[in-house]
């Protein structure tokens, strides 16, 4: 699994100090290993001022599953333009050997 990031580094000492158990912590920290989803949790904390530890883990599935549909995009919008390139290389190619310009 992917090393703790520092604010993910952070989220984990934010749980501590509202309590909850090492492992939980842990465990929360593993899945939020990077800025992007343990800062978007310690959002998410920052609203409340208990909560339980079902709804973190709730809010940890929702945040994954967010950062899946972006990367999700991402590689559909990268395969898409790999695409649009090889139909346009492929037409200036049927161009030039047409003669046309």
């Amino acid at each position: 699994m992917k090393p703790k990031s520092e604010i993910s580094l952070q989220l984990y000492q934010k749980l501590l100090d509202r309590g909850y158990q090492e492992r939980f912590c842990d465990l929360v920290t593993q899945n939020l290993n990077t800025d992007f989803t343990a800062q978007r949790m310690i959002f998410y904390l920052s609203h409340y001022s208990e909560l339980p530890e079902g709804e973190i883990v709730d809010e940890m599935l929702a945040i994954l599953s967010d950062r899946n549909q972006i990367m999700q995009k991402k590689q559909l919008e990268h395969s898409n333009a790999v695409y649009n390139e090889y139909l346009n290389s492929r037409k200036r190619f049927e161009e030039s050997e047409s003669g046309e310009m």
